[in-house]
C-alpha cells in the first residue's frame, strides 16, 4: 500500500505543479484541491494503519476501523465535482469508490468475530487493488502521462 501510496502522491504533486499556480478556472483549482485533499486523507490512512501493532488484541478492530475511513475517503472522491475537461474521470472515481467499498466489506467478513477466510481476504485484496489502479490512472491522466502501461485506454465518443 506503501508504494501506491508513493505513486499517487508524486502524480498528485506533478499535477498540481503542471497546472500552475495562476489557474484561471476556479472550477479546475477546486477539483484539484479536493484531489489534494483526498491524497492527504488516504496518506494518513495510511499512516494509521502502518502503526498498528499486529500482535496486539485490538489490531483487528484497528484495522477495520481504518478501513471503513478509508472506505469513506473514496466514496468522497468519487463525489467530487468533476469539470467539463475531465469528465471522462468521473466514471472512474466511481468504479474506484465501488471497488473500494467492496474491498472494505469483504474484508470486515474475512476478519470475521471467529475466525479468518483466506478467500475471502484474496476478494477483498483484488478488490482494493482495482481500487488504487483507477485512483493512479486518474491522477497520470491529470498529469498528462501515458496511461497505456496502466492496461487502460479511453474511448472517444463522436
Amino acid at each position: 500500500m506503501r508504494k501506491t501510496l508513493l505513486l499517487l502522491l508524486a502524480v498528485l504533486l506533478l499535477s498540481v505543479a503542471s497546472t500552475g499556480c495562476g489557474e484561471k478556472n476556479p472550477e479546475i483549482n477546486q477539483f484539484i484541491d479536493a484531489i489534494d485533499s483526498f491524497c492527504s486523507d488516504v496518506a494518513a490512512i495510511d499512516a494509521g494503519i502502518n502503526q498498528i501493532d499486529a500482535q496486539s488484541e485490538s489490531a483487528r478492530d484497528e484495522l477495520l476501523l481504518y478501513l471503513d475511513q478509508l472506505d469513506q475517503a473514496f466514496q468522497t472522491f468519487a463525489s467530487i465535482p468533476v469539470p467539463a475537461d475531465y469528465s471522462y474521470m468521473e466514471e472512474l472515481a466511481d468504479e474506484a469508490s465501488t471497488y473500494m467499498t467492496t474491498a472494505v466489506s469483504a474484508y470486515h467478513e474475512a476478519f470475521g468475530e471467529s475466525s479468518y477466510n483466506e478467500y475471502t481476504a484474496e476478494y477483498a485484496r483484488q478488490n482494493y487493488e482495482r481500487a488504487y489502479k483507477r485512483v493512479t490512472v486518474i491522477l497520470k491522466l491529470l498529469h498528462g502521462e501515458d496511461i497505456s502501461d496502466e492496461g487502460a485506454t479511453i474511448e472517444s465518443v463522436d
